[in-house]
């Protein structure tokens, strides 16, 4: 009975580690103002037929804060590329001289600097519901579990390391996000 709850305070962890791991790869995503290749993860581009993320058929980099580039391995796939960024419809347009895209990233007004704040303490929110979820998951299972013998002592114990869990996470989404949102509020 008891290798059940190390086996479901387990699966708790990693299920949290998870809505953490991807709030990160969102706000990786998420302009700053500032050039990041990050921007363009998740692009998949038509490789001779095939759908193929972007940075496996090119070099992606930041010349400088304003600018990302984009070098193709091959001077084909240029269109294809470009094409992806577009449809990617992430905010900005790419522009091509033959040889390599570049990408220019321009600064935020007040404005969408609020608006993107808004946006990660939503994704903040979406990923902290994850967590809670969890531990609403583990505390169902652990009052199963009780219900088919296990004693009431370590399902107490059980309940308490499921929400220092939570609190630790939790946690670290609050700080994540406080550094991101510090991060795009700086001009």
């Amino acid at each position: 009975m008891e290798e059940e709850v190390q086996l479901q305070l387990l699966d708790t962890e990693d299920m949290m580690k998870k809505a953490f791991i991807h709030l990160e790869d969102e706000l990786a995503r998420v302009r700053a103002g500032k050039a990041s290749p990050s921007i363009l993860d998740g692009i998949q581009v038509d490789y001779y037929g095939s759908m193929t993320p972007l940075s496996q058929v090119s070099n992606v980099n930041t010349p400088d804060a304003r600018t990302i580039s984009v070098q193709p391995w091959e001077k084909s796939m240029i269109e294809p590329i470009e094409k992806a960024i577009l449809a990617a419809n992430i905010g900005l347009t790419p522009m091509n001289n033959g040889e390599l895209i570049r990408i220019n990233i321009p600064v935020l007004t007040e404005e969408r600097r609020r608006d993107l704040v808004k946006q990660i303490k939503n994704m903040a929110e979406n990923s902290r519901v994850s967590i809670r979820t969890a531990r609403r998951d583990a505390n169902e299972a652990f009052k199963k579990m009780k219900k088919d013998g296990l004693s009431e002592d370590i399902e107490k114990d059980a309940e308490g390391q499921v929400q220092e869990l939570t609190d630790k996470f939790i946690a670290r989404i609050d700080k994540l996000v406080e550094a991101k949102e510090k991060d795009i509020m700086t001009i």
